[in-house]
């Protein structure tokens, strides 16, 4: 599966890589990346146009949709782990929306932190998510005692519509230009996106994936219930934060380069485990190949389809998570009403 998964994301970047309206050899861009990245090479007279297109444009679009896709991928099998249901994700319970919040604060008022100067975006928009996910599980536990899924999305949607209303009155008090810029950001892209969000993401993502994959053994045993975790010695409370802390950085820093793109965490996460099953030692690292390559395929159709125009990413992640989640939440009504006639 491994293997499988890997040959997937080589052959979507190399795609990526491919096709666009500008039709370059494959061992023409293979030359371009080996030289730029290792100095090996072994064409001559290589157009300085194609080299530009290659090395500039495409490929830290490429590398980017990689790193968005495998993080959102990443932390919906974490958030669905954690809450022991397939219907979780950062878009559902209302992360999304929070780092988006704090990205556009921003983006709008043009915010620098001392000290951080470009790092200013994904750690105002981590900040914000992670304020947002508090908040969400803070009317949970108003309303109930317990976490059921169905709570926390109806509280992740209350959040959700209301940060929503604060984004929308903040691009409102600015001049045309810069909202047609941030509202076309909002519906999520990479288009446009250059080295510097490859490196604002890399970081953050590197981290948090590390916060989540060696707390695998955590989320296996929080399957069982947090009381029969604590039976068998994991520290559950200290395993929560970090995998909180964790998803929320790669949440947060994903939203901050490429917008709001919905629903990679749903939908990734349970095509895997229909294949690989519960345990997240496979799960984790397997979403998050899977999760890249589904992103960078997503990011060449809204590329290609109506060409030379483009449709945001988050359109085409939409079309296609929305009905999946529909056909989950149906199944899990399903579930739980056999359930209780058993």
């Amino acid at each position: 599966m491994y293997v499988l998964s890997g040959g997937i994301v080589l052959g979507t970047t190399l795609l990526g890589l491919l096709e666009s309206s500008v039709a370059i050899p494959i061992p023409t861009i293979l030359h371009i990346v080996s030289e730029n990245a290792f100095n090996i090479g072994w064409l001559n007279d290589i157009p300085k146009n194609e080299e530009m297109i290659i090395w500039n444009i495409r490929l830290p679009r490429v590398l980017l949709a990689l790193c968005v896709g495998s993080s959102l991928a990443l932390a919906g099998a974490a958030f669905q782990g954690l809450l022991r249901n397939p219907l979780a994700d950062p878009y559902t319970i209302g992360v999304s929306s929070g780092a988006a919040l704090g990205a556009v604060f921003v983006l709008f008022f043009q915010v620098t932190i001392v000290g951080l100067g470009s790092f200013t975006l994904p750690v105002v928009a981590i900040i914000s998510g992670f304020i947002t996910l508090f908040i969400v599980f803070g009317l949970v536990r108003l309303s109930s005692r317990n976490l059921a899924i169905e709570t926390i999305i109806l509280a992740g949607i209350i959040v959700g519509a209301f940060i929503g209303s604060v984004t929308s009155l903040i691009i409102s008090l600015g001049d045309r230009d810069s909202m047609t810029q941030i509202i076309y950001w909002l519906y999520g892209s990479v288009a446009m996106r250059g080295w510097e969000h490859v490196q604002l993401i890399l970081p953050f993502m590197l981290v948090g994936a590390f916060m989540l994959l060696i707390h695998y053994r955590e989320l296996n045993a929080l399957a069982l219930g947090e009381e029969a975790a604590d039976h068998i010695g994991v520290n559950v409370k200290r395993g929560k934060i970090f995998i909180l802390l964790g998803a929320s950085l790669l949440t947060g820093a994903s939203v901050a380069v490429s917008g709001s793109i919905g629903f990679v965490g749903l939908v990734i996460p349970h095509l895997v485990r229909l294949v690989t099953g519960p345990n997240h030692r496979h799960l984790l690292p397997l979403s998050m190949l899977v999760g890249g390559a589904f992103l960078i395929a997503a990011d060449l159709v809204a590329r290609t389809i109506i060409a030379p125009s483009e449709l945001p990413i988050g359109v085409i992640t939409g079309l296609i998570g929305a009905p999946v989640f529909a056909l989950l939440l149906i199944r899990e009504r399903i579930g739980r009403r056999g359930y209780l006639n058993d």
